[in-house]
């Protein structure tokens, strides 16, 4: 599927508007998705890319619209395979930015299994995860990021299931790069994906991301205004874990235990306080930082971990090459029909 309005052939510098198709935008009006959109569609222009190197890949779930409403190429695939297909997507073309697009349910429920390889692999992807906490477009059950005990009209008595943290799930798999943002902060948004763009190899973005109808301010306990303060933590290259509405708190290790301390009790200064990088290839720094869920900790919004490492794209296209340095290019007709054949003639 293309949702191109005009023959791709960009002259001087892309803006929003290039990327913004002649179609209605379909979404709940309030919903979370609006906020996205339009974070990507100032993030595209400034990328660099020519407009027909970008691909879209959504799965099945309100978000998953989203390659619609993008002036770029796009697929809107199957029930959590929006992995697979972005992944032959970027295998066939490596020179190609591709983009998967995913909810909480399609990405983590039946697409989970899809999302673990494409992270371990480190397919050169980027992944944007849409987490509002339930199944929106089949109008409200509870999805695997639901907390405990959430009443939904598949859950009448209460989820029973622990709820699933996305980017705990994507530092397990060994993501190389991995952050989460919120959709009421465009600007933090942006910058997100910015640096998910730069990233090369498979970037997962968390975005918390409100449904108005079916789960209305999922998250407002945590981003709400009065409350963000408190119980978010926004992570800045080299600088320590500081949060509060006074910048007063901090996370700091007790043992191999995180702990939220006050600056200047009991001596305590910025010494003391765990330093963020992004680059530590620490897996216990990485722990740390995926431990920190409320309500007992502050959650850290942007940039979580950014590392280099071989892309699976580029393992392939190496293997490729040397294949055909030492073997020739092949030849599709002798592959199909094998040294032995059988011809049937009427």
């Amino acid at each position: 599927m293309s949702t191109l309005a005009e023959p791709l052939n960009d002259a001087g510098k892309l803006t929003k508007k290039d990327f913004i198709p002649p179609v209605d935008v379909r979404w709940c009006p309030g919903c979370g998705d609006y906020a996205i959109l339009n974070a990507v569609q100032k993030v595209f222009p400034e990328l660099g890319i020519p407009r027909e190197n970008f691909v879209i890949v959504s799965g099945i779930g309100c978000s998953s619209r989203f390659p619609y409403y993008m002036n770029t190429y796009g697929f809107h695939s199957i029930h959590g395979r929006a992995s697979t297909v972005a992944t032959g997507v970027k295998v066939a073309n490596p020179d190609l930015s591709v983009w998967v697009v995913t909810g909480d349910g399609d990405g983590l429920s039946i697409g989970g299994n899809h999302l673990v390889h494409v992270l371990r692999r480190n397919v050169d992807l980027k992944i944007l995860l849409f987490n509002n906490k339930i199944y929106g477009l089949t109008k409200g059950q509870y999805s695997p990021t639901s907390e405990l005990g959430k009443v939904t009209k598949s859950s009448p008595m209460g989820s029973p299931e622990a709820p699933l943290s996305p980017t705990a799930l994507a530092l397990a798999c060994g993501a190389t790069f991995v952050a989460r943002t919120v959709d009421t902060n465009p600007t933090h948004m942006q910058e997100v994906f910015k640096a998910a763009a730069d990233h090369k190899g498979a970037a997962f973005v968390e975005i918390m991301q409100n449904c108005v109808i079916f789960y209305d301010e999922a998250w407002e306990g945590v981003s709400g205004r009065t409350v963000r303060d408190d119980k978010l933590i926004l992570l800045q290259e080299g600088k320590p874990l500081i949060f509060g509405k006074d910048r007063n708190k901090g996370i700091r290790l007790n043992g191999l235990q995180p702990e939220v301390v006050t600056l200047g009790e009991n001596g305590i200064t910025e010494a003391d306080l765990l330093v963020h990088h992004s680059n530590n290839g620490n897996s216990l720094y990485t722990s740390v930082l995926s431990a920190l869920q409320t309500p007992d900790f502050p959650m850290p919004m942007g940039v979580l971990r950014s590392i280099q490492t071989t892309t699976y794209t580029d393992t392939l296209v190496d293997q490729q090459n040397e294949a055909i340095k030492s073997s020739g290019k092949g030849n599709l007709k002798n592959l199909l029909m094998g040294k032995e054949y059988w011809e049937v003639k009427a």
